[in-house]
């Protein structure tokens, strides 16, 4: 059973997945996540295990909505300078936050679920902050790289560095944007 994209808006659904996403945050805080379990979230987000089940279908679809929420920005990127300097402040930013054991274990999550709907979901909102530095730059006149350009040259490898490899050091994030500002 797939997952549904907010089949109720508003009311009792969003109070559903608002105190089930809660509980299931407040969980790996303080417990090994080998000991989470759909029926002990329902316990908790005070629902029965049929409302997760049907909503999310599994624990692993359930942990991987919950990491794709957490990983939706709160608003544009933060204007520091040339739209060159505010990528690579934004990118820095992105590639400790993916690193770090939690974003990683939220990559993690979205990857593993058979529902490709939460990783489509990080897709776009990557897509759509890498797009506030390119319109940033059309308005002021400054050669800026594409979007797929980003995403292929600065993103992808970041990403497969923190999943596969070690943390990217800031100077890697740094030359990975020097390379496509050659490009663009």
């Amino acid at each position: 059973m797939g997952y549904r994209e907010n089949p109720r808006p508003g009311g009792r659904s969003a109070r559903v997945q608002a105190a089930v996403h809660q509980s299931v945050r407040d969980m790996l805080a303080r417990m090994d996540r080998a000991d989470i379990t759909i029926p002990l979230i329902a316990q908790h987000a005070n629902v029965t295990p049929s409302t997760i089940y049907r909503r999310w279908g599994d624990l692993q679809e359930l942990l991987a909505d919950v990491a794709a929420a957490r990983l939706q920005p709160e608003g544009e990127p933060a204007r520091v300078g040339s739209a060159r300097d505010d990528l690579e402040a934004w990118v820095e930013q992105y590639a400790d936050e993916m690193a770090s054991g939690v974003g990683r274990q939220m990559l993690r999550d979205i990857l593993a679920a058979t529902d490709s709907a939460n990783a489509e979901k990080c897709g776009t909102y990557t897509r759509y902050q890498l797009s506030v530095f390119i319109a940033r730059a059309e308005k002021d006149r400054e050669p800026f790289p594409t979007l797929e350009e980003l995403m292929d040259h600065v993103i992808s490898p970041i990403i497969y560095r923190i999943l596969f490899d070690q943390m990217p050091a800031p100077n890697y994030v740094r030359d990975l944007i020097a390379k496509v500002m050659l490009k663009g």
